[in-house]
């Protein structure tokens, strides 16, 4: 599993979350929405510290991170996080990852 900011979004992420310096964004599956590969659940995200991190990607002094109790949501998937110029908000992806 592996996890992508872009650096687009990244900077999404910095203004509308008021990130500090070595602030720390979590990732995570939640109940009500859809993605392109969960009915009933969407990513949800917040501002914490990270415990048992199972994927994350470093941008300047930030970490966005997959916690290994998210593991069922992302489980066999990639996450792309990018920004959607027309909505002016993250958008996310999941690709099939091709571990073993």
């Amino acid at each position: 599993m592996n996890l992508v900011v872009s650096e687009e979004a990244h900077q999404w992420f910095v203004k509308e979350l008021h990130l500090e310096k070595q602030d720390c964004v979590r990732f995570f599956g939640k109940y009500g929405g859809k993605t392109s590969v969960h009915t009933g659940f969407s990513v949800g995200l917040e501002v914490s510290v990270p415990e048992q991190t199972i994927a994350k990607a470093e941008i300047e002094e930030q970490v966005y991170y997959i916690d290994e109790a998210d593991d069922w949501f992302f489980s066999g998937y990639d996450l792309l996080v990018s920004y959607d110029t027309e909505k002016k908000e993250p958008a996310y992806q999941f690709k099939q990852t091709t571990e073993v």
